[in-house]
This record gives structure tokens, C-alpha cells and sequence, in this order.
């Protein structure tokens, strides 16, 4: 089921969805939009980030295994929304003024962190096609793709220090990445294990 194309199809259009409510609500918001499309595109981003992040552990689990054939997908949309919460902020908050970009991009760290995580997604989106698949060996390209976990760790960070009202969401993403991360070493620690007890 979950490796049929239609599934696929309706994945796609589910993680079109939150654009198109933004697109619903954008003339219904009357105060501070530019603070509303901010906070809307970077919850999305990071929340597809962990969402990409969660399915290695998930794919575990027997009845989950095919979660792995929305992966790329999850992750271009992390990668996507976080563009678009860039752009908003440059084109609309600071509107291009090189001086504020360059006191944020070298001073305030909040910025630094948040450019950190587009940076690491970038090159995983640029060779998420079959094409740059085929032309990295397995594990080379298995490698590079690690940098999710830090764009996850530089997302968190931007999101625990943007300095605004205290929420619950940083710390339960934190949380979050603290468990994949965990996972994460766990599964490294017993394929380890199972190498050396081969040889």
C-alpha cells in the first residue's frame, strides 16, 4: 500500500497543503504578516526536516519499510519551505538591505544557524535525483546525506534562539532530534557489532 504511486501522489499533494493554506489565510491576516509567513514556513521547514529525519527508525518497524519512498520527497519539501521562509525574510522583512543581511550572516547567531541548516540541505536536494544517485557510489552518497542530522541540529538551534516568546516547539523539537540522534547511534553501535562478530 504504501509503495503504490497513488499513495506517492497523495503525499505530494499533502505537503503542497500547508502552501496552500498559507495562500488561503495570506488576506485574512491583518496584523504582522510578515511575522505570521515567518513563523508559518519555518515551523514547515523544520517540521519536514524531523519528519525526513524520523523515517530511517521508522523503517524498521516490518509494516512501515515502504515510508522509505517519501524520504526524498519529505526532505526536498524541508528544503523547499525553507527557501521560501528565507526568501520572506530577505524580501520582505529586510527587503535586500545589504547591511542588516551582513550584521545577521556575521553577528547574530539566531541567523547564522538558520543559514547553516538552508546551506546543509542544499547539497543534499541538489543530488536527491536518480541521476546524481547513480553517479556516487552508495556509500559516498550515504555519507553526504548525514548532513541531515546537522541541518537538523543548526534548525533547532535557529529555532531556540530567535530570541521571541518562549513556546513549547523548540524544546519538543530538541527533544526530537535528541531521540533520532540517539537512534541513530544505537543502529550505528549494532551494525558495528554485527561486522565484527562476521569477521
Amino acid at each position: 500500500m504504501l509503495k503504490s504511486r497513488w499513495t506517492y501522489y497523495l503525499v505530494f499533494l499533502a505537503c503542497l497543503m500547508p502552501l496552500g493554506y498559507l495562500a488561503w489565510m495570506w488576506p485574512q491576516v491583518r496584523i504582522n504578516r510578515i511575522e505570521y509567513v515567518a513563523r508559518f514556513t519555518g515551523d514547515w521547514t523544520i517540521g519536514f526536516l524531523m519528519a525526513s529525519l524520523a523515517i530511517t527508525p521508522l523503517r524498521r518497524i516490518p509494516w512501515l519499510n515502504g515510508l522509505i519512498a517519501f524520504r526524498r520527497t519529505i526532505g526536498l519539501f524541508a528544503f523547499f519551505y525553507g527557501l521560501l521562509h528565507a526568501f520572506h525574510y530577505y524580501q520582505f522583512d529586510v527587503q535586500w538591505n545589504w547591511d542588516i543581511m551582513k550584521e545577521d550572516l556575521t553577528i547574530r547567531r539566531f541567523f547564522i544557524a538558520g543559514m547553516a541548516a538552508l546551506l546543509l540541505m542544499l547539497p543534499l536536494a541538489v543530488t536527491s535525483t536518480n541521476w546524481a544517485i547513480r553517479k556516487m557510489d552508495g556509500k559516498r552518497w550515504q555519507n553526504l546525506h548525514r548532513l541531515a542530522y546537522l541541518a537538523g541540529i543548526a534548525g533547532v538551534a535557529h529555532y531556540l534562539w530567535q530570541g521571541k516568546a518562549a513556546t513549547m516547539y523548540p524544546l519538543i523539537y530538541a527533544l526530537l532530534l535528541t531521540l533520532l540522534l540517539g537512534v541513530r547511534v544505537m543502529l550505528y553501535i549494532q551494525k558495528s557489532r554485527r561486522q565484527m562478530s562476521v569477521r
